[in-house]
């Protein structure tokens, strides 16, 4: 059964009481506030072969925060969430242990009835249970690799084996991985239980960033008790922004150096304008890639958008001498029933360090028009104008209210079907087949913004609110914004590429805001060979 908004608000309490008394730590030691800003550990592969044992783990802070963490034993000791550094075709092998151990907490269960054969453990998923999704990877949704619906790994179980062959036309990138555990994936995601994964190749198909010095930063957010509203945390590469109240982290930076910085907002909910100022004044960034996908043209932008789950790729330019810059979020209307996304500086930026030399020096400024060349190589889904859609369908969000308490139900529904929450053992309510190429318009008629995401592919954003838009960008996630209560209904209109044989089987859409995927905003598409 789903658990209603106000069930969840208590069974959260139930679990911040449990988890607080005295459960051993697992989790390593995040960053002090206020320090510099690190990369996280990058694991790369040898001979094309990556291989790595995580495993989850759970504890909770001394503020009362519980964390999740992807634990992974280096050199140095454990460190959390390292980033996953692949190149095209190359093999991935993720042995995952889920090690939390056992609490009052796991009695929190949800209904599960597998579609189909249970891969990993069988049993009732609990908030102790994991598995794992590899976000925007163009990967198939079978057992051992992508499939979240029936994968379950439970705490004390054998490490399972993720055994995923990389396409070799996977497009270069910033992707992430997180759990993904209908009814708790919103637990485990706002303890911080997320990573970056990169695909290697962006400076041969966007040859701006070759020589640039390159950054990894992962936007994460966390309540004191997921689904009850108040105060939150967002954090940077796990250091939590205390500004005003305390020092905020800083970045340092070579005075006017060039960087190429891949940012991931790995959020639970938040809609992210992201900036960088440089003594006051809003920095042109030079837009590389959105959601692992490099743009047909770069683009000169002062903010950029990033919705739950979205990627995007830039280049940088530093403070100067005696200057000062700022990484900053927000503020984001979300709509009369959203919630308030607020504006966050996440670090400041300091010039440190000498004159630049090499190429962070050499290299040609930012152009004055608004687009720059066009990519050095073809990319996959790059002919997408060009064929022939065989269908088009309507999609639409929408909520349902309970009196005061705002909204309680979630839905996404195909136009002319029955509006239902998701379960585990549905069946697919969209069904189509490899070499299909379809025109999704997708409506929100709710009084929020909701961010539409499907699994295994991407999409070319064609309109919003019917109107044609000027930059066609392939994404695997999109905003679509809250309807006023009167007028039309915000909407976009996507294309679906269906073409490739890699993706066959069964896979959800759902909306990335992790409350409402959660209470039952997602459904199943079935891609049949």
């Amino acid at each position: 059964m789903i658990l209603t908004r106000l069930t969840h608000c208590l069974v959260a309490a139930a679990i911040l009481s449990v988890l607080s008394t005295g459960l051993s730590a697992q989790c390593p030691d995040r960053p002090v506030s206020g320090t510099e800003v690190k990369d996280a550990y990058t694991l790369t592969p040898k001979s094309g072969i990556l291989q790595a044992d995580l495993s989850l783990g759970e504890s909770v802070d001394k503020l009362g925060y519980t964390h999740y963490c992807y634990q992974y034993q280096a050199p140095s000791g454990i460190v959390e969430a390292p980033t996953l550094r692949l190149n095209p075709g190359d093999q991935l092998q993720l042995n995952l242990a889920d090690v939390i151990q056992d609490n009052d907490a796991s009695k929190m269960r949800m209904h599960h009835a597998a579609s189909g054969p249970v891969c990993g453990d069988s049993g009732t998923p609990t908030v102790s249970s994991t598995n794992l999704h590899f976000h925007g990877m163009p990967i198939p949704p079978v057992c051992h690799q992508d499939d979240v619906i029936d994968t379950l790994i439970q705490p004390g179980s054998p490490a399972f084996n993720f055994n995923i062959q990389i396409p070799a036309d996977t497009p270069p990138g910033l992707y992430w991985y997180h759990p993904h555990v209908h009814g708790f994936t919103e637990f485990q995601v706002n303890g911080g239980a997320a990573g970056a994964i990169i695909v290697n190749g962006m400076e041969k198909v966007r040859p701006e960033v070759k020589g640039l010095e390159e950054r990894v930063f992962v936007i994460r957010q966390q309540y004191l008790v997921p689904w009850l509203p108040g105060p939150y945390q967002l954090s940077l590469n796990y250091q939590v922004s205390l500004f005003p109240d305390g020092p905020a982290p800083f970045i340092n930076m070579k005075p006017g150096e060039r960087q190429f910085w891949r940012v991931a907002n790995a959020t639970l909910q938040d809609f992210i304008p992201l900036k960088v100022l440089i003594n006051s004044k809003a920095e042109k960034l030079e837009l590389i890639a959105l959601d692992g996908y490099p743009l047909n043209h770069t683009r000169n932008v002062e903010s950029v958008l990033i919705p739950p789950a979205g990627r995007a790729e830039f280049i940088v330019t530093g403070p100067p001498v005696g200057g000062f810059g700022e990484f900053s979020v927000g503020p984001y209307d979300t709509g009369p029933t959203g919630n308030p996304d607020l504006s966050v500086l996440l670090a400041s930026i300091n010039p440190v360090g000498g004159s630049l030399t090499g190429n962070a020096a050499s290299a040609q400024p930012l152009s004055s028009d608004e687009n720059s060349h066009a990519p050095a190589a073809r990319m996959k889904w790059s002919d997408l104008d060009n064929v022939k859609v065989t269908a088009e369908r309507k999609l639409y969000f929408s909520e349902e209210f309970g009196g005061t308490n705002g909204p309680i139900q979630f839905y996404v529904t195909v136009e002319g079907q029955q509006q239902k929450v998701f379960e585990p053992d549905e069946k697919p309510v969209i069904k189509t087949k490899v070499g299909a190429v379809e025109d999704w318009t997708i409506e929100n008629r709710a009084l929020e913004t909701h961010a539409f995401h499907i699994h295994q592919i991407h999409f070319k954003l064609l309109e919003v609110n019917g109107k044609r838009v000027p930059n066609n960008d392939m994404l695997d996630t999109v905003t679509i914004p809250y309807w006023t209560g009167t007028g039309p209904y915000p909407s976009v209109k996507v294309r679906m590429d269906f073409r490739d044989p890699t993706i066959a089987g069964i896979f959800v859409f759902h909306c990335h805001i992790l409350l409402h995927e959660d209470l039952g905003m997602m459904h199943k598409i079935e891609v049949d060979p």
